[in-house]
């Protein structure tokens, strides 16, 4: 397992940028997340630390007739709604190749623009679950992988002790395209229908054909064949995944994100994301760009699980340094 194989899974769901180089101890903790990420890296002044290298589309989301018994969101309500999304690799450097090890887990961001002009967002990526549960656990292992000679004493004993980090990489892939990935919702959320119920959920954003290459394949790949793919795909036609909801079971934990929920646990088609075309200035546009996976509509709520959190306010502060160092 490699250094930078290790980092980018360890911090895939953390997209944030941090020009400071030195870690903060005194800080509070999501400070402390952002602010390991740039040591690890280094300072790439306008990119997020952890997928920096990414590619902006468009398109839209069209609920599915079963989504509206689930949540009251007007997400799911019908009809069409226009998107923003971005796909990315994992790790802080712009320039990693994409079929690298250092470039999974990969990212998808989706950006709903609402009637009314408010947002909301889903933030997923292609680990099946997340490798620590806790902010802190976040802090301690990405400090223990930035260490220097790798594997550090300190990396060798968190590993030994959260066995969840390496069964989590063990779900990794490299994909032949940004559209033919699957893309997790390590956290859980709660809908809420019209009636009151409520639900714990995953999101799963799964495309319409699913295509891995061998680890030799991809070495022989172009370093940007991903970002190169999408853009030559939407020229022919549109790319589709289907936005489905892991619904839990009594006795699944919410509040832990290394704990996958089993397969056979229900499914619903919540509706289809159609992507249509690739924006002019991707990488103008990208840096503007800020999703949150907090960021909700009513009928959707976080669950306990402290990530959630996290996310958010390590967000809010690489996206405050990230935009004061353009």
């Amino acid at each position: 397992m490699s250094k930078h194989l290790l980092a980018a899974a360890l911090i895939a769901a953390f997209a944030a940028t941090a020009p400071t180089a030195a870690l903060a101890d005194t800080a509070d903790v999501n400070t402390q997340i952002v602010d390991a990420f740039n040591k690890h890296y280094g300072v790439h002044p306008g990119y997020r630390a952890n997928h920096a290298k990414g590619i902006v589309a468009e398109g839209s989301f069209t609920a599915s007739k079963d989504a509206a018994a689930l949540t009251r969101s007007p997400i799911f309500a019908g009809g069409t709604i226009p998107v923003t999304v971005r796909f990315s690799d994992a790790g802080g450097l712009p320039d990693v190749h994409d079929g690298s090890g250092e470039a999974s887990p990969h990212g998808l961001a989706v950006k709903f623009h609402l009637p009314g002009g408010a947002d909301s967002d889903i933030v997923v990526n292609s680990l099946k679950f997340f490798p620590v549960a806790t902010p802190e656990e976040m802090r301690d292992l990405q400090v223990a992988a930035a260490e220097t000679p790798a594997p550090s004493d300190n990396l060798k004993a968190f590993l030994q002790s959260h066995p969840s980090v390496g069964k989590a990489i063990a779900t990794l892939g490299t994909p032949v395209s940004f559209a033919t990935e699957h893309y997790y919702g390590v956290n859980a959320f709660v809908f809420t229908n019209k009636d009151g119920k409520q639900q714990a959920f995953r999101y799963i954003v799964e495309p319409v054909k699913l295509e891995y290459l061998k680890a030799d394949e991809a070495a022989k790949k172009s370093a940007n064949y991903l970002v190169e793919d999408l853009p030559q795909r939407l020229a022919k036609g549109p790319v589709v995944f289907h936005v489905k909801a892991q619904l839990a079971a009594p006795g699944d934990s919410t509040k832990d994100a290394t704990q996958a929920w089993p397969d056979d646990r229900k499914t619903v088609d919540m509706g289809t994301l159609t992507i249509t075309k690739a924006v002019a200035d991707s990488l103008a546009e990208q840096k503007k760009l800020l999703f949150l996976p907090g960021r909700l509509t009513d009928g959707i709520a976080p669950s306990d699980d402290p990530l959630i959190a996290a996310r958010n306010a390590a967000y809010g502060v690489s996206f405050g340094r990230r935009s004061a160092n353009p």
